[in-house]
């Protein structure tokens, strides 16, 4: 590769000067540092960012080495070990990044160099105003590192904050892929790979703004959720509110009430008050005039007085009377009202008898339409009763039918006994190989250790008309171990997994097969395809003869038989013709077979030896293992006996084809016996449902004039039962009159005498007031002063401003019309039982409760617009620039694809559209034109088309890149050559394209006859303990020496 490489560059002379190098030795190296400058970046193509130069000291693998990369894509080769992945992890933590993105060790202690106590790495980046210098010390005793930036002492922070404005994502696998992050890539989600994407490729805003969008939804979820909390809440608080507001109501018509109680009760004494004060004025005008003519009059009015009292001692009698009439009055009136109860009753009990009278009435009207309906029923069963008793009896023939019935039933019989006598000669014959087949053996060990693959195999054999051409069982059911002690070697050589694999000779078949046992049923089986040149009789690399005399008995091939096409598959892949196999005496001289033979591969007779040979010293490395039992190809079949059995099955399937054809026609036979057998039981079954039908209307006549007789003799005397609900009636009527005529004739009476005593009693009232007036000459009420009027005076007097209010002059003026509200508002007010304060307290409690839930909500809600408002203008400013970056992205990368007659699709992908933290880019690959889109996932694809996929996008994002450089590490390695080729085609001209950034290739090998570009630069990688120290390495020394052996270079 060096040489292929250095010819290139000879025949390239328009090429740059500079040439790109990398010094490796396991000793140490005295050359210096090449000087930086800015003005060396420009001129090189270098974009801001990139790496100029890269130093390793006392790192991993390497004692002292610096490399210095092109400004497009470097192509980092080697052979495993020498430390091409070492170049990678110096990138990574020269540059700040976790040891964790590695996936190596987790302590970057572990990075130092075996027997050395420090290491160091240093990485100078180009950029415009002046090359950034990046140093990285590390103690491999304390995990410490030392950091500076341009030779001076910085912190950690610090360089991460300078890598950072570079755009240098060494923790993104879009842009830093390091060899055991490979798998990782195919495994991130899209949500993983949107934010990686964003970093990457987009602007630096974009990603903040997607941050920034899935915090305003996170916050307005967390908002709405208590928005909806609050509203409930109140919500709940209205209707718990809105259930107490009628008791509320109910309580403030009660103090309503009360208020008035009270005002009336402070209004009564004032109103008493004023009558008295001017009854008084009246008296003080009169007073003076009647001092005079009192002290006249004082012993004429001594008499007079005493007739006063006397007749108020007559009047309290009186009083004592109209109380206990009072009471009477009462005493009538609830009277009166158990009587109005009695009458109510006795008219609840006429209506009582009416309605049953009205039920007698109905259950009449239904009874006679059942009889008409039951009638008519009968004669219609009748008339068909007749019309069948003209048919004749039946019962003769059915007595034939069963006769011939009989004899057919015997002829069957007979016949079937021959069918079974057949049927036991042909079991005999065949039985005797099954009882001797030994596939059902290895089939139910396949079913109880790999169940998914025995599930494959009975749809295979359900379905193998569906393939076109030869698909194989397990190998494990058709592999075939002559004998059975050998079965361990096979087993050894051929892995588990291969075992259960189904062997196909068509790609498209295999195809068919894993979409529809794989996808569909989602069974995890195995399938190979046989080469499509046999290698079945492919002959061994040495004669078993040559062999023999180191205890060699047999190549492993002739231990087994197989179909063609697995056999095929076996020696191409596992070289199972190649592969010998020893007895004890082959361990005894074992290290003379290694050192004389040369082979990959021994077996002797309980151990596996493995030969290997380095490609740096040419030492032979050989380990060996303990052979395990057979656990699949134990069960064995003897092939001369198997042929046997073979013949006699051959003669029993003679015989019974000879028992097939007669038993053809003794079931030809049968049909038409069968077919007779029918004919004649559906004439039975005809003649007995005649015969049964006609008993059936037999029945039902007889049941129906049954049921008749029952409903007319049921029927009910509707005259006689309406002249006894006449009478019951009256009888109530009479009663309701006697208790109006005893009611009326008490009231009467008392009513009179009610009458008579209150007139009476007025007359008397009037006859003393007059008498008493007449004596005073005064008006009624003027005599004196009463007390009471004295007492009501001083509280007046005393308080003023609590009687004489506005409030008063909405209730009456007079004392009787205020003890009529009185009474009236004290009855009102004692209906509403039940309440108290607390029920006005709850509900204004809870009143002030709503008041601040609303304002919190209207709070609430404002914020809640306005974050959607901001997330509104988030989305527009992040969501339309990705859906253009995904377009450019989907572009390149369904160009690539289709460049590869393959499809490759990338879109954003979302399940809601406002849950913006699950967008994601979404990756679908087609590899094969009958396979449908399926997405990039670890487990559907195979390891090569992961990383062809992973390949390409990460090409695709080359030329829209913001970020300095890219690294990707050993990611064609489970490619096959077709698809490596054109893998490498495509990073070739899109990492060398104009507008690109810098491109770390590592791998270990490269394909012949590759396209190379002008701006590519390979880094070769050598180490070992014969390389030249650093000082001593000289390209141009190694060109003159390649001209002097190839001359025809330099024309």
């Amino acid at each position: 590769l060096t040489a292929e490489w250095t010819g290139r560059e000879m025949d390239l002379p328009q090429k740059r000067n500079r040439i790109s190098h990398e010094f490796t030795s396991c000793q140490p190296s005295t050359r210096e540092a090449a000087p930086s400058s800015s003005t060396k970046g420009q001129a090189g193509g270098f974009v801001e960012g990139a790496i100029l130069r890269i130093s390793m000291h006392n790192f991993l693998t390497y004692d002292h080495s610096e490399v210095f990369p092109g400004p497009k894509l470097n192509m980092i080769v080697g052979a495993n070990g020498t430390g091409k992945s070492s170049i990678v992890c110096a990138i990574c933590l020269g540059l700040a990044g976790k040891t964790a993105v590695l996936g190596r060790g987790d302590k970057v202690g572990l990075y130092v160099k075996r027997g050395c106590s420090k290491g160091s790495v240093e990485i100078e980046l180009y950029r415009a105003s002046g090359n950034l210098i990046i140093t990285r010390e590390i103690q491999k005793e304390n995990n410490q590192s030392t950091w500076m930036l341009n030779k001076k002492h910085a912190s950690q922070r610090a360089v991460e904050e300078a890598v950072k404005e570079l755009h240098i994502q060494v923790g993104n696998l879009c842009q830093f892929l390091p060899q055991e992050k490979v798998g990782e890539f195919a495994k991130m989600s899209n949500i993983e790979l949107l934010e990686a994407t964003e970093k990457s490729v987009g602007p630096p805003e974009m990603y903040e703004f997607h941050c920034e969008l899935k915090t305003y939804c996170s916050k307005e979820s967390k908002l709405e959720n208590v928005c909806k909390e609050k509203a409930n809440f109140l919500e709940k608080a209205r209707q718990s509110n809105e259930r107490n507001k009628l008791d509320m109501d109910r309580y403030y018509t009660k103090t309503k009430h009360l208020d008035r109680i009270q005002m009336l009760e402070k209004k009564k004494p004032l109103v008493e008050y004023e009558t008295a004060r001017k009854e008084l004025e009246g008296v003080k005008k009169e007073r003076e005039e009647m001092k005079r003519k009192l002290k006249s009059l004082k012993e004429a009015q001594e008499p007079l007085l005493r007739k006063i009292r006397s007749v108020e001692s007559q009047l309290q009698p009186i009083e004592h009377q109209m109380k206990e009439l009072t009471a009477d009055i009462k005493g009538a009136s609830q009277k009166c009202k158990q009587k109005h109860d009695q009458l109510e009753l006795r008219n609840k009990e006429v209506d009582d008898i009416r309605q049953d009278l009205s039920l007698k009435q109905t259950e009449e009207a239904d009874r006679q339409k059942r009889i008409g309906h039951t009638q008519l029923m009968i004669k219609d069963l009748q008339k068909e009763l007749q019309h069948m008793g003209s048919m004749g009896d039946v019962t003769p023939q059915i007595e034939d039918v069963n006769a011939e019935l009989k004899n057919i039933q015997d002829e069957k019989a007979k016949l079937e006994g021959e069918s079974l006598d057949l049927r036991r000669d042909k079991d005999e014959a065949s039985g005797e190989l099954h009882r001797n087949d030994m596939m059902k053996m290895k089939e139910d060990k396949l079913r109880v250790r790999f169940r998914d693959t025995y599930t494959a195999l009975k749809w295979l054999r359900d379905n193998r008309d569906r393939f076109k051409g030869n698909v194989y069982d397990p190998m494990m059911l058709v592999i075939n171990v002559r004998d059975a002690r050998h079965a361990k070697y096979v087993e050894s050589q051929i892995p588990a997994n291969d075992l259960r694999a189904f062997v196909f000779q068509r790609q498209e078949d295999m195809e068919k097969f894993m979409t529809e046992v794989r996808d569909t049923q989602r069974l995890r089986v195995n399938s190979v395809i046989a080469p499509a040149e046999s290698c079945s009789k492919r002959p061994p690399s040495r004669p078993l003869e040559t062999l023999k005399r180191y205890g060699f008995f047999s190549y492993l091939r002739e231990l087994f038989d197989a179909p063609e096409e697995v056999m095929s598959y076996l020696c191409h892949q596992y070289r199972v013709n190649d592969v010998p196999v020893g007895t004890e005496k082959t361990k005894s001289m074992i290290e003379m077979v290694i050192r004389e033979l040369q082979l990959r591969v021994i077996y002797t007779a309980e151990e596996k030896y493995n030969v290997k040979k380095s490609n740096y010293s040419n030492n032979v490395v050989s380990s060996n293992s303990a052979l395990r039992p057979s656990q699949f190809l134990t069960t064995t079949i003897d092939a001369d006996e198997r042929h046997q059995l073979e013949e006699q099955l051959r003669a029993a399937e003679r015989k019974v084809q000879r028992c097939d054809q007669r038993m053809a026609a003794v079931r030809e036979q049968l049909t038409k016996l069968d077919r007779h057998d029918n004919e004649l039981r559906a004439k039975k079954k005809k003649l007995s449902e005649l015969k049964g039908k006609k008993r059936q209307l037999e029945q039902k006549i007889s049941t129906k004039q049954d049921s008749l007789r029952q409903m007319e003799q049921n029927e009910i005397n509707l005259q006689a039962i309406e002249e006894e609900t006449n009478t019951k009636i009256a009888a109530v009527n009479n009663k309701k009159v006697a208790i109006m005529e005893e009611y009326l004739s008490h009231m009467q009476g008392v009513y009179t005498k009610l009458d008579q005593i209150k007139t009476n009693l007025l007359a008397k009232c009037k006859t003393l007031m007059s008498r008493a007036s007449a004596i005073c000459k005064m008006s009624p009420g003027e005599t004196a002063v009463p007390d009471e009027l004295h007492r009501v005076s001083s509280v007046c007097l005393r308080h003023p401003s609590s009687f004489i209010q506005p409030a008063f002059s909405q209730f009456p003026d007079t004392l009787d019309e205020i003890d009529a509200m009185l009474n009236e508002e004290k009855t009102r007010a004692e209906c509403f039982t039940g309440l108290s304060d607390t029920v006005v307290e709850e509900y204004n409690r809870r009143e002030l409760e709503i008041k601040n839930m609303e304002k919190e909500l209207d709070d609430k809600t404002n914020a809640l617009r306005t974050y959607r408002q901001n997330i509104a203008e988030a989305k527009e400013r992040w969501l339309n620039p990705l859906k253009q970056l995904v377009d450019q992205i989907n572009k390149r990368f369904g160009d690539f694809f289709r460049s590869m007659q393959c499809v490759g699709e990338v879109d954003l992908h979302w399940e809601n559209k406002e849950e913006y933290d699950k967008y994601g880019i979404r990756i679908r690959v087609k590899f094969h034109s009958s396979a449908p889109l399926h997405e990039l996932t670890p487990h559907h694809q195979s390891g090569g088309e992961r990383s062809v996929s992973t390949m390409l996008y990460l090409m695709a994002l080359q030329e829209l890149n913001r970020c300095p450089f890219r690294v990707v590490d050993e990611i064609n390695q489970g490619m096959d050559p077709v698809n490596e080729r054109r893998v490498f085609n495509i990073v070739a001209r899109t990492a060398c394209g104009v507008n690109t950034s810098q491109y770390f290739f590592i791998t270990p090998k490269l394909l012949q006859n590759l396209q190379y570009a002008e701006q590519m630069t390979i880094l070769c990688v050598h180490n070992g303990p014969y390389m030249l120290p650093p000082n001593k390495w000289s390209e141009k020394a190694f060109i003159r020496r390649l001209r002097f052996v190839q001359p025809s270079l330099t024309e």
